[in-house]
């Protein structure tokens, strides 16, 4: 038979896509797998990291699908966002023409790889009816007091002219577009989910040995639970109405170190003396340069400060404590106020040097600078004290006095959502002078139009008659909410929508008889990068829509899988490096079939893949090998088979065969799918089948490999099954226990555990029968030798110990 990729993938696409038979069925009493890969953005191209997402995804899919499972494997587009918007001004088009194009184009790409995504559960989130849900979750949430607006220093690109997540500036920079990020004071409304970081953390618990350690131990760096002292240092005389500083400390043992105390350039105290012209204009313009500077710039920088010339009171000693602005405290850490103890704290002791402030030891060190346990000195009544016993003593010393308390912090702060840009979500909300703010009622709220787009300003503020409203509840003249959405909203709760039928989606966002059969997500795929940005934010969505009584679980994901990055040459494939592949020409030139067992078998999914076009090519001719030895297939009933009397070639292919049926089990049964490994065992077992000429072996051979290979070369693997087998194999196979026996085993001989020789024996034969017939084998490395020690391990090898 000839491999024509070409015809034979467009038949079974088309057979595929007419039959219905990767939609998800109605029978609930049937077990369920969701396998569901993150949620793709419309940028137009398919790229090699779709490919191999989606072909880990699909490949598991199509092996619960042909177990008997009733599986749901969905795809949609995360649709709204800057790209889009950065687009439509680029190319002068509606950001709305620019996505809904490139999702037409990559649906079609999806199809040509074969993909077994559902076609009835697909939409993009920037479908009105999505939109619609999800502003009345967002009521909800404000009804409910989920949701608050403040005015707060935020990051802010200069670039896209919008506000940025903490999350989403990555090194200083704008997570999208890498311009240089700036602080910017503004209303932003925030989602608390601060209220949920204990829980979010306590449940990280329960995905232990079934999320990658990696992800599990990110999410907890960066929710940051800490426990210690919350007290206040009072200051020598009232700034206006300020007359104390909250701080927070996890080293309440070092609390008698303490010289000096810092407070972030945004702190109310430093924002007063600037406003109030009580400082001199050098320290306020390096203030002010402070202000400006994003938190993780301020961090990595020199340790620099300003002297207010204002001190705070020790609460125990009474001593005064000089007061800095210092570019390392950050106001939305804690108070924005910090205690600075610099014998036992490197950040402390370098600013402590810099500007020649007094050094105070509390813990027994002969290091200049200690800052772990120890015993406490010059602590009052503390002296002798070690490490925790010192923590709780005097934060139990504190309490009594009523001028502190333990508390619990959390690193993790609320997620601020609003962004100045057209292309997203509106916020349902409404701005009335008489009523204040207020939720919408008439949802969705859908953008408008007609608006122009040249990046300057937000849209929406700037449109003539989309942002008046009436008031729904006094009826006067009020203003829309311009701000839209966090894209993160969106892919925060998608994958509970897919849940669901299409026929059902103007009436509800979900129903729960469907999510109560489908959930949790059975394997959810995607890549490490959205360890902490989307998979937090979807687990907080989670749990906020349980509490809302939408959805009865706490946890959305049960298995995760991070897929490791395709590279080429040593670097992420990126136009910028020069070394993108585009997976159409692939298709085009080697077929679907090829760049799925290409991608598979070129590295383990959990692993970095480096592209090697050497590699594709033996895909595609191992493919073109089953093709071109099919016609050796003669047809017959499977139950006809014999296999008596086979010869030593003949057994040793039947083995080969249903040792990779059985690593094909064991690969699902994995976590990590170890595909690799899986076509590996194919090719030994194809290699072997070759090298005899038995026309049952042929048969059975086909009959299992092609269902092995099914999930990871679908097209090929359906269109030789229909030819030879009527498709009938292409179901759940046993394992034929008898064939894996074989007569005869291999062992390593080696002499101080250096292999000298390998020989076939008899299976059955004794120790003192194999000690023979090894030292005959390696006879002349024995000679002159006396042999000290002999040992066999069974089936494996036979080691001599010679001096």
């Amino acid at each position: 038979m000839t491999y024509n990729p070409r015809e034979i993938e467009k038949k079974w696409q088309k057979r595929w896509l007419d039959s219905n038979v990767f939609e998800p069925k109605d029978d609930f009493s049937l077990p369920k797998k969701y396998i569901l890969s993150m949620l793709p953005y419309p940028s137009g191209n398919l790229h090699m990291g779709h490919v191999r997402n989606y072909s880990i995804g699909d490949a598991i899919a199509r092996y619960y699908r042909k177990a008997g499972f009733n599986v749901l494997h969905p795809i949609g587009w995360d649709s709204f966002g800057l790209p889009a918007e950065n687009a439509a001004i680029k190319h002068n088009l509606h950001p709305k023409t620019w996505t809904y194009k490139n999702i037409e184009n990559m649906q079609e790409s999806l199809k040509s790889l074969g993909f077994s995504f559902s076609q009835t559960r697909e939409f993009a989130t920037s479908d009105p009816i999505y939109t619609k849900w999800e502003q009345q979750f967002f009521t909800q949430m404000w009804d409910k007091g989920f949701v608050y607006r403040k005015k707060a220093y935020l990051n802010w690109c200069p670039n896209d002219n919008t506000i940025l997540a903490n999350e989403q500036v990555i090194d200083g920079k704008c997570w999208r577009c890498d311009t240089d990020v700036i602080q910017k004071e503004m209303y932003q409304y925030y989602l608390k989910i601060t209220d949920y970081a204990d829980e979010l953390l306590k449940d990280l618990d329960t995905l232990q040995g079934k999320w990658p350690n990696q992800v599990i131990t990110m999410q907890k760096n960066w929710i940051g639970k800490s426990i210690g002292l919350e007290f206040s240092l009072k200051l020598e005389k009232n700034i206006g109405s300020i007359d104390s500083l909250e701080v927070f400390t996890t080293r309440a043992d070092t609390i008698y170190g303490i010289t000096y105390c810092a407070i972030a350039p945004e702190h109310p105290l430093a924002r007063y003396l600037i406003e109030n012209n009580l400082l001199e204009q050098s320290k306020i313009t390096s203030i002010k340069t402070m202000q400006n500077m994003i938190s993780r710039d301020r961090m990595s920088k020199e340790k620099e400060g300003v002297a207010l010339g204002i001190y705070a009171i020790h609460p125990l000693t009474n001593q005064r404590l000089e007061i800095f602005v210092a570019n390392f405290v950050l106001m939305d850490y804690g108070s924005g106020a910090v205690m600075c103890v610099p014998a036992h704290d490197e950040r402390d002791f370098e600013f402590a040097k810099k500007y020649n402030l007094p050094i105070k030891k509390v813990i027994k060190s002969d290091n200049e600078v200690f800052c772990d346990d120890g015993v406490l000195i010059n602590s009052d009544n503390f002296n002798g004290l070690f490490g925790e016993e010192a923590r709780e003593a005097i934060i139990e010393h504190f309490r009594q006095l009523g001028i502190g308390k333990k508390v619990i912090n959390f690193k993790l702060k609320d997620w601020g959502i609003s962004r100045q840009r057209y292309w997203g979500s509106p916020i349902p909300l409404i701005h009335c002078e008489s009523c204040g703010i207020v939720k919408e009622v008439n949802l969705p709220i859908l953008l408008p139009d007609d608006i122009t787009l040249n990046g300057e300003g937000n849209p929406l503020s700037l449109h003539p008659t989309w942002k008046y409203t009436k008031c729904p509840n006094c009826k006067r003249d009020a203003i829309r909410e311009c701000d839209t959405m966090d894209t993160f909203i969106e892919s925060s709760w998608y994958f509970l929508r897919y849940t669901t039928p299409r026929e059902l989606w103007e009436d509800c966002a979900f129903s729960k008889k469907d999510l109560d059969y489908w959930l949790n997500i059975d394997e959810y795929i995607g890549g490490i990068e959205h360890a902490i940005l989307h998979l937090l934010y979807a687990r907080y969505f989670t749990k906020v829509l349980r509490d809302l009584s939408c959805i009865n679980i706490d946890e959305p994901f049960e298995r995760l899988l991070t897929q490791g990055m395709v590279l080429k040459n040593g670097f992420k494939m990126s136009k910028s490096k020069g070394n993108v592949v585009d997976p159409k020409e692939i298709i085009e030139t080697y077929g679907a079939d090829t760049a799925r067992l290409f991608i598979l078998f070129a590295a383990p999914p959990v692993k970095e893949l480096e592209w090697n076009d050497n590699a594709l090519e033996g895909a595609y001719r191992f493919i073109n090998r089953i093709f071109n030895n099919a016609s050796k297939v003669v047809k017959k009933d499977f139950s006809s088979l014999e296999f008596k009397n086979l010869s030593k070639e003949e057994k040793y292919a039947r083995k080969k065969i249903y040792e990779a049926l059985l690593k094909y089990e064991l690969t699902f049964s994995n976590s990590e799918y170890p595909f690799n490994t899986l076509i590996a065992s194919c090719m030994e077992a194809f290699n072997a089948l070759y090298a005899q000429d038995n026309e049952d072996v042929w048969f059975e051979g086909y009959y299992i490999l092609l269902n092995i290979l099914e999930p990871i070369i679908p097209h090929a693997s359906f269109e030789l099954s229909e030819n030879l087998f009527g498709l009938k194999n292409l179901t759940t196979l046993k394992v034929d226990e008898s064939a894996l026996y074989c007569d005869t085993i291999n062992i390593a001989i080696t002499i101080n555990g250096k292999k000298r020789a390998e020989v076939e024996i008899a299976n059955n034969l004794s120790k003192d029968e194999i000690l023979i017939i090894a030292k005959d084998r390696v006879q002349k490395w024995l000679n002159g030798k006396e042999i000290i020690k002999e040992i066999v391990v069974p089936n494996k090898l036979v080691n001599f110990v010679i001096k």
